[in-house]
């Protein structure tokens, strides 16, 4: 019907991809895995990948499905706006549907890593290493080892 309602449910959805994607990754690195990557076999990193995929999936449902909610209702209901959805919706209507949706987030997200980091390590391609607090920035912050 209009741009708007998807770039709300898309723009969140892909911020959420890559920002919670990164941060799970560091995160397991940092709590989870039991050795640094760079001691990983390219299985166990790839694994991580996978599970870091589905985390950032079941993420990206949280904040995508009302939006969602609301441009499916709208596609089906003629003439209704943005706001007469959400109100003919309810709360309660915004989020039904969650679970089966997080079920699918979650797993095609997961894959779409899998697959995009799978093709990386075949290929032989370069991996960046996990990020790191510039040197400056740990200086200012009172944490660089002196």
């Amino acid at each position: 019907k209009s741009l708007v309602p998807l770039w709300g449910r898309q723009i969140p959805y892909t911020m959420m991809k890559f920002a919670c994607f990164e941060k799970t990754v560091e995160f397991l690195y940092a709590n989870v895995v039991p050795k640094p990557r760079a001691e990983c076999t390219k299985g166990e990193q790839l694994l991580v990948t996978f599970a870091a995929g589905y985390i950032a999936g079941v993420f990206c449902a949280v904040v995508s499905h009302p939006a969602d909610t609301l441009v499916s209702y709208m596609n089906k209901a003629q003439g209704s706006t943005v706001g007469s959805a959400a109100k003919a919706l309810g709360f309660a209507g915004l989020w039904a549907g969650l679970g089966p949706r997080i079920i699918m987030i979650g797993t095609l997200t997961a894959l779409q890593w899998f697959i995009y980091d799978g093709v990386k390590v075949q290929l032989r391609l370069p991996r960046p290493p996990p990020p790191e607090m510039p040197e400056s920035l740990k200086i200012k912050l009172g944490l660089a080892q002196q």
